[in-house]
């Protein structure tokens, strides 16, 4: 694939990252609930996301969940039902602060998991997928499904440099943040709505 096309894409994938949307204003929520290390982590995990909704484009199971109503829902339950349950977290966590009691620690693992599951069984970026990397492949320049596996990769690049970049912005203000008892319950409280906000929306589609 000639070098001006990657570098055309990665210029649109990179202004993607950067249009507000769910996945970096996760990213955002836990920088600055767990640091810019956690967000870096959580990062790692979306990209991961990403890597598998690129296979799932290049073996065609994308355009089965755009005709199949029902697996589109399913898909969409589960990660509503994922996305529920980090609100009840979130809003557990401001319950224990307001006791004054020690804030809970996640391990990378965790962080990184978190990363996965919230991009992996988000449906809508396999269908964005279906219909955007399509638009770069061209048979001319080889077999199309080593097309779609590099332009994932190269979408997963341009979304750890800027997804990574608002990590380290945010994680600054982490330690400010959770200074007191009373800030980290607000903090926890306003990040368990947006997982609620995130949960509706992807159910309601309005991203």
């Amino acid at each position: 694939m000639p070098l001006d096309v990657l570098l055309i894409f990665f210029g649109a994938a990179a202004l993607l990252a950067l249009a507000p949307g769910p996945d970096n204003l996760f990213v955002l929520t836990q920088s600055l609930a767990y640091g810019s290390r956690a967000g870096l982590l959580v990062v790692l995990g979306l990209c991961s996301g990403l890597v598998f909704h690129t296979a799932v484009v290049s073996l065609g199971l994308a355009a089965l969940l755009r005709a199949s109503p029902n697996a589109l829902l399913a898909v969409k339950l589960v990660g509503a039902a994922y996305l529920l349950y980090l609100a009840w977290v979130s809003w557990r966590h401001a319950r224990d602060a307001t006791r004054s009691r020690q804030p809970v620690a996640l391990s990378g693992a965790q962080l990184y998991r978190r990363g996965v599951i919230m991009n992996a069984s988000n449906p809508k970026v396999a269908l964005f997928f279906l219909a955007f990397l399509p638009q770069f492949v061209d048979p001319g320049y080889g077999p199309v499904t080593g097309q779609i596996v590099m332009l994932g990769g190269v979408f997963a690049l341009a979304t750890i440099l800027v997804f990574g970049g608002i990590a380290l912005l945010a994680g600054r203000y982490a330690e400010r943040l959770n200074a007191s008892d009373q800030r980290r319950a607000w903090l926890n409280r306003g990040i368990s709505l947006v997982f609620l906000f995130l949960a509706v929306n992807l159910l309601a589609g309005w991203w």
